[in-house]
């Protein structure tokens, strides 16, 4: 059967753009592996070191004025997820965030995750409940900033910054407790 240049070259086009998509990598936390002890809450019946983990991301679509990061555990038994991090405006020159981060010193705004805190909040699945998947995702925003306040919902930041993202990436660490 016979290609067509067309098709050849979609498929080229596809290929290229595929192969320089933004991509979010960790040197503490890798995809489908365990996490460590130092990314577990300290609370909640956990009793971790509740540090955020270092995260790099490349290959920034034009037009990006902003990122956002979150981190999102689907595997609670709430019905909805749990969420752990949700932080946005984080500046355009920024794409690295050091293990601990200050959040603020970087100028971005920490959202309420689902422990209560303006901050980062570490894995905690309840005892017996299996392992548990933990997906980091950073978002390229368009906007330098997004209209929200700290007190907003991490379910609204999700909502705006899957309608608007130019690009986004995930990676998924787990843990079992």
């Amino acid at each position: 059967m016979k290609t067509s240049i067309l098709a050849l070259i979609a498929a080229s086009a596809f290929a290229s753009t595929a192969a320089n998509a933004l991509e979010l990598t960790s040197t503490d936390i890798h995809e489908g592996q365990l996490m460590a002890k130092e990314f577990v809450y300290n609370g909640f019946g956990c009793d971790g070191g509740n540090v955020s983990p270092q995260l790099a991301w490349n290959d920034v679509p034009a037009g990006t004025k902003s990122f956002a990061i979150t981190a999102f555990d689907p595997d609670a038994p709430t019905g909805s997820g749990w969420w752990h991090w949700s932080t946005v405006n984080i500046p355009a020159n920024v794409t690295e965030l050091a293990k601990g981060v200050d959040m603020e010193k970087v100028g971005a705004l920490e959202l309420r995750n689902d422990y209560g805190q303006h901050a980062f909040g570490g894995v905690c699945p309840p005892k017996g409940a299996g392992m548990h998947r933990y997906q980091f995702t950073v978002f390229a925003l368009p906007t330098e900033k997004l209209e929200l306040d700290a007190n907003a919902s991490p379910a609204l930041a999700g909502f705006m910054l899957n309608s608007m993202a130019l690009e986004k990436s995930t990676l998924t660490a787990t843990y079992v407790n």
